[in-house]
């Protein structure tokens, strides 16, 4: 019996379902891991448009809010805020099981299969957990934006980032979470299975591109604003 088999299996036999098992649990972050990285890349290409100009972006933030008569965006944040929940959830509950496992720590560690990104996921995480409250305060609802505009979100993108303390924060939170994708990506493609020296290197470039991608973009908007590429 493998080891997956044997932590569903044990799970099942204390009365408890597939979710009990550690290997439940990291089906729920793979499988919410892919709805959050879907949800930053289809956000940073939304955002690329703010380089087009005002009325560009604010007509893509006018569509945003009139999908499904209004009920779309209030349905995609539902299902954000779940799965943002759920991958929590799953990350806190297999950390606490670990530490139960071992409650006293490794007098000397020397990493070895482990990467640094791997070995930092709590600090990313606590800190992109931060991040989200504060972006959702900052550009959404707007009471941590001095001058917030609900009728004009291009002028908020642009006010909010000439700001450097929260500009800086946002750069801070991209490399963080280029961490977190790396790692989560290399991750979810070894529990579906792709974990073979032939396709390790595939691995790689793979989480290595995305991540450039979705963090180089996503850095670009705070500093295109403070040199005043975007105005």
């Amino acid at each position: 019996m493998s080891v997956a088999e044997q932590s569903i299996a044990g799970a099942e036999a204390r009365g408890h379902g597939f979710l009990a098992s550690s290997v439940g649990r990291k089906v729920v972050m793979a499988a919410t891991g892919v709805i959050l990285f879907g949800f930053v890349t289809v956000h940073m290409i939304g955002n690329t448009q703010a380089y087009m100009g005002a009325e560009t972006f604010n007509g893509y933030a006018k569509f945003l809010h009139s999908m499904l008569h209004g009920a779309g965006i209030w349905l995609f944040r539902g299902v954000l805020l779940a799965a943002v929940g759920l991958h929590i959830w799953a990350a806190v509950s297999l950390t606490l099981d670990n530490r139960a496992a071992r409650p006293v720590g490794y007098r000397a560690q020397q990493p070895v299969a482990s990467t640094w990104a791997s070995r930092t996921m709590r600090w990313s995480g606590f800190i992109l957990a931060a991040f989200i409250v504060y972006h959702l305060m900052h550009l959404t609802l707007g009471n941590a934006h001095p001058a917030f505009d609900h009728t004009n979100p291009y002028a908020n993108f642009v006010s909010g980032f000439k700001v450097p303390a929260a500009a800086g924060f946002y750069i801070v939170a991209q490399l963080c979470l280029g961490l977190h994708m790396w790692h989560g990506v290399w991750s979810t493609t070894q529990s579906l299975g792709l974990v073979h020296p032939r396709y390790d290197g595939l691995r790689r470039t793979i989480a290595t591109g995305l991540t450039f991608l979705v963090v180089g973009v996503n850095i670009s908007f705070p500093i295109a604003v403070l040199t005043g590429f975007i105005h």
